[in-house]
């Protein structure tokens, strides 16, 4: 039966009384040369400390616990946590942490669960779709203690995060992505992997963190601001869309100070590269500070 369950995963299932909730885009990865490549991607030792975000039924988990010192399992499915804990919990270095991800104060969890924030730890995650963006940019931006991510991810998004100016993919997650991290598709998955079946298919990415971000603008949050504006409505040109976000300068004055910096005002967005934005984010940051 093409949609079906496998018969382990059924076993699972039936005897817990459960069954895949869509809201939480609960589609379990049974596919073990997936979770090999997960686990390879990871590169994993007795040293290190995993978070794996979403652990479902715990099959990717068994390899994690295997493998990796310590691992803390955020799940969000209270009902999952009794299976969780009759396959898992023998694992000395295994904890369960029922909670939110959107909720957790990751590095405060890490250190609760095990004592210490060690070293930078490492992100393991079949992430549900519907969060995949909310959840990285989380993790990001609140500056965790990471040094890897290894992550599920729908296709299209993985294409984004490793986008270049100039494609269609590229956009405000590709600039993101690639400001804090180094990214990279570890593997393509198929549908099948997955019970239920999703209708969509997969790829594994890596996200290497940079120790320091890819640029260095003068104001961070302005350079963010100028990457949301530019690629807010794509079709507009730079000093269009800019001009419209930032509503202190005037098209002229915009178009000037573009020019200051270096970039045509007739650009768009998608154009630009990271160096590019924080050229702009600068310039803009420099105008306010003269303005004073």
């Amino acid at each position: 039966m093409k949609n079906g369950l496998t018969t382990e995963t059924k076993q699972l299932l039936q005897k817990y009384g459960l069954r895949p909730k869509k809201r939480w885009g609960q589609n379990f990865l049974i596919d073990e040369r997936i979770i090999q490549a997960i686990v390879a991607a990871a590169e994993l030792s007795p040293a290190d400390t995993v978070v794996e975000i979403g652990p479902g039924l715990g099959s990717l988990t068994a390899h994690l616990v295997q493998q990796a010192g310590q691992v803390l399992a955020v799940e969000i499915d209270a009902q999952l946590i009794p299976l969780l804990q009759e396959k898992l919990g023998s694992y000395p270095g295994f904890k369960i942490l029922e909670q939110d991800i959107l909720k957790v104060d990751l590095d405060r969890a890490v250190q609760e669960a095990f004592g210490q924030v060690p070293h930078p730890y490492k992100i393991v995650a079949n992430l549900p779709y519907y969060i995949t963006t909310p959840v990285i940019m989380k993790l990001l931006e609140e500056r965790c203690r990471i040094s890897t991510m290894v992550l599920m991810v729908q296709k299209e998004v993985g294409e984004r995060m490793q986008a270049r100016p100039g494609t269609k993919a590229y956009g405000a997650l590709s600039v993101a992505v690639q400001y804090y991290t180094e990214p990279s598709v570890v593997c393509k998955v198929p549908p099948g992997a997955f019970r239920p079946v999703p209708e969509v298919s997969s790829v594994v990415v890596k996200l290497a963190v940079r120790e320091t971000p890819a640029v260095a603008p003068r104001d961070e949050r302005l350079f963010f601001q100028v990457v949301r504006a530019a690629f807010g409505q794509r079709r507009k040109t730079l000093v269009n869309a800019l001009s419209g976000f930032f509503r202190r300068w005037s098209k002229e004055e915009m178009t000037e100070l573009l020019q200051q910096a270096g970039i045509p005002p007739t650009v768009r967005g998608e154009e630009l590269g990271l160096t590019e934005f924080a050229q702009i984010a600068d310039a803009l940051a420099k105008a306010a500070m003269e303005s004073r």
